[in-house]
C-alpha cells in the first residue's frame, strides 16, 4: 500500500514538473475551462531580415543585443571570423525589424528570423562571416521552407529609417545561392507603359514616401554592381526585370 502511495505521489511530482516546464498557458483573464488539444504550430517565420550591427567588434554588439534597456535584439549575431552566435529562440518574436512594412506586412518582427553581421557599415563583410551566413540561410531554408524572394535587408522593410545592410553587403553572392530577389544583366528594356512606382510596390516596398523606396532598391540591386551610393536614376529594366521574377515567383504552381 506504501509502495502504491509512494508510486502515484512521484508520478504526481513528475507531472507538475512536466507542467512546470511547459510553461503556463497565456490567454483570456476571463474564467474559464482550459481544455488541452495537440492541434497546434509553433510561429514559423517566413522572412529573413539581414542588419549590421554599426559596432566595431561583435562584443560590443553582443553587449546591445542582450542589454535589457536596449530595446532591441535578434534571433543570431555572426562575427567578422564567422562564429554564430544565437540571442533568441527562432520559436520567439525578436525585436530587430521595428516599425517595418514588405508586401502588406506590417509588423515583420512577428513572421521574420533577424540575422545581425558585424560590421560597423564601413567596410566590405568578411569572407568567413558570409559563409557563416550562407550556412544559415540554408539551414533556415530546409527547416522553414523560406522563400528566396523574402530574404531581405533591414532598410528593404524600414527605407525610412534604416540602411542596413550596407552597399557593400553581397547579394549578388546570396542570390548565387538561392536566397533573394536577382536579375543578371542584360535586362531586357522595360515595357511601353512601365510605371516605377506599381513595380517597386509589386516587389514589396512600401511607396508612401516614393524617394525612400527607390533608395532602398537602389542599396540591395544597384549599389553593389555599380559601386555608386544609393542615389541617382533608377535602373528601370533591371526594376521591371525584377518586378516580373517576383511576380513569377509568386505565381501558383499550375502543373499536374
Amino acid at each position: 500500500m506504501k509502495c502504491d502511495v509512494a508510486a502515484r505521489l512521484c508520478a504526481a511530482l513528475f507531472c507538475a514538473a512536466l507542467a512546470g516546464c511547459a510553461g503556463t498557458p497565456v490567454g483570456s483573464a476571463l474564467p474559464r475551462q482550459w481544455q488541452a488539444s495537440p492541434n497546434y504550430d509553433e510561429r514559423r517565420p517566413n522572412f529573413v531580415i539581414i542588419h549590421h550591427t554599426t559596432n566595431d567588434t561583435a562584443e560590443q554588439g553582443l553587449r546591445t543585443l542582450t542589454d535589457p534597456l536596449s530595446k532591441v535584439s535578434a534571433h543570431y549575431l555572426i562575427g567578422r571570423d564567422g562564429v554564430l552566435y544565437q540571442l533568441v529562440d527562432e520559436r520567439a518574436r525578436a525585436w530587430h525589424a521595428g516599425a517595418s512594412y514588405w508586401g502588406g506586412n506590417r509588423d515583420l518582427n512577428s513572421a521574420s528570423i533577424g540575422i545581425e553581421l558585424d560590421n560597423n557599415g564601413d567596410e566590405p563583410f568578411a569572407d568567413a562571416q558570409i559563409d557563416a551566413l550562407l550556412a544559415l540561410l540554408q539551414d533556415l531554408r530546409a527547416r522553414y521552407a523560406i522563400p528566396a524572394a523574402n530574404v531581405l535587408g533591414h532598410a528593404d522593410v524600414a527605407p525610412r529609417r534604416k540602411a542596413d545592410p550596407s552597399r557593400h553587403f553581397p547579394w549578388r553572392r546570396l542570390a548565387r545561392q538561392g536566397f533573394g530577389l536577382w536579375c543578371e544583366p542584360p535586362y531586357p528594356p522595360a515595357p511601353p507603359g512601365f510605371d516605377s512606382l506599381l513595380a517597386l510596390q509589386a516587389i514589396g516596398y512600401d511607396v508612401a514616401r516614393p524617394e525612400a523606396a527607390a533608395a532602398a532598391f537602389r542599396l540591395h540591386y544597384m549599389a553593389e554592381a555599380a559601386g555608386a551610393s544609393p542615389e541617382g536614376a533608377l535602373d528601370t529594366a533591371l526594376l521591371a526585370c525584377l518586378a516580373e521574377r517576383k511576380r513569377t515567383a509568386a505565381a501558383p504552381d499550375t502543373a499536374r
